[in-house]
């Protein structure tokens, strides 16, 4: 029985999605549930599984072709073995072979009969092959050259393909390839951001010695408590934006047309950068959350992101983004806002600094934060109380626990 192999559905939010990979060939056989094929949307890697045991007939989309929702992308045998479709085509090449010949004598005349098995048995048609024998009979030295050519022009093809965006002049070389669907929306999403938005970034800084004192002191009892997850700086810096997303509702706030939308849960984004480009997961009702359970959802969403696996439903939504790029050692950096939020924390690298500490100069472990926000629904003193309130809370983290 044929079964059609679609493309899955996509929600609203995803117009169509591009073929990135198949791990089948026509010929293949396949079991229920293996993965057949990956659909590259904007957001996420969609795969598409088999629906039962069965061999690809017929791959109709090829890799790099677009599809929208429920399109065509192949045909499967269902019930059917890999071994069916190559002893099929060794049948009809020697019946095609065959035809030509008006009796057996004829067909010894033209084709050696240690040839005509080794045709059988790689699927060559004789009558493509040049004989070198007398009277221009096939032999089995021509079938093997054959072969051999056989194998190593597909291996050819690909090669030359792969080096043809490859364009060196002596020592200068350039490579051409393709932009991934979701590096070219991210970059159509920071383009619009920027010329839609009135965007302005405020600083300040912030003391990290508290809360890493406290985490020296509590990380291994931390860790054996809640079954293995490590305590980091995410969790203080989600629990803390959480906190003064409450105390100035317009930050948590988005745009829709001429209204303005404030939102009475906190769902954190989280930026985190994969091999395909930027994502940014969402810890929904972080103001639920606890640490261990904040700390947890990140490694996870880490995970997902590394392996291609986040769902389009985890990465929908969300009120507020951070972006820590202080894992990658920057210092300083405007963040820039993403669509339809109105604000964005940057968290950035803990550099030693000194700092004037009642009348004494003290080394410091300090962190620069950046809110990077839409002006035109926050005004800058809104904006500076936030990263105050931030600052106060993460430079006394008992307060997080107090609630004051």
């Amino acid at each position: 029985m044929a079964i059609e192999i679609k493309a899955p559905q996509f929600p609203e939010s995803v117009a169509d999605g591009t073929v990135a990979t198949w791990h089948k060939q026509p010929g293949d056989a396949v079991k229920r549930d293996e993965l057949i094929v990956d659909i590259e949307t904007d957001k996420v890697v969609m795969e598409v599984l088999a629906e039962a045991d069965g061999v690809l007939t017929e791959i109709v989309k090829n890799e790099g072709d677009t599809v929208l929702s429920g399109e065509l992308l192949g045909k499967l045998e269902a019930g059917a073995t890999a071994t069916a479709a190559p002893a099929a085509a060794a049948t009809a090449t020697a019946t095609a072979a065959a035809a030509p010949a008006t009796d057996a004598s004829t067909e010894d005349a033209i084709l050696a009969p240690a040839a005509r098995k080794l045709a059988e048995e790689n699927g060559i048609d004789p009558n493509s092959v040049k004989g070198t024998g007398k009277d221009g009979r096939v032999t089995k030295e021509d079938l093997v050259a054959a072969i051999e050519a056989k194998k190593s022009a597909p291996a050819a093809k690909p090669a030359a393909a792969a080096a043809a965006p490859v364009v060196a002049v002596g020592d200068r070389v350039e490579k051409r390839v393709p932009m991934t669907r979701l590096r070219a929306k991210v970059a159509e999403r920071l383009v619009e951001a920027q010329s839609s938005m009135a965007m302005l970034t405020t600083f300040n800084e912030v003391n990290m010695k508290p809360i890493m004192e406290l985490r020296a002191k509590y990380k291994d009892l931390f860790e054996k408590t809640h079954n293995g997850v490590r305590l980091g700086f995410m969790s203080f810096f989600v629990k803390a934006a959480v906190e003064a997303l409450k105390r100035q509702p317009g930050v948590n706030a988005s745009i829709d047309g001429n209204d303005i939308v404030y939102h009475g849960y906190q769902d954190i984004g989280v930026a985190v950068s994969s091999d395909r480009g930027l994502v940014v997961p969402v810890l929904r009702n972080a103001e639920h959350m606890s640490l261990a359970e904040i700390e947890g959802g990140i490694n996870n969403y880490g995970k997902k992101a590394k392996a291609g696996k986040l769902t389009i439903e985890e990465m929908t939504g969300g009120t507020f983004t951070i972006s820590n790029g202080g894992v990658f050692g920057s210092l300083l950096s405007t963040p820039i806002v993403n669509p339809p939020q109105t604000a964005i924390l940057g968290m950035h690298k803990i550099q030693e600094r000194p700092m004037a500490v009642n009348g004494q100069v003290v080394i410091l472990p300090m962190m620069y934060l950046a809110l990077s926000y839409d002006h035109r629904l926050i005004d800058g003193k809104e904006a500076v109380t936030f990263l105050v309130t931030m600052k106060d809370l993460l430079e006394d983290p008992a307060r997080l626990l107090l609630d004051i």
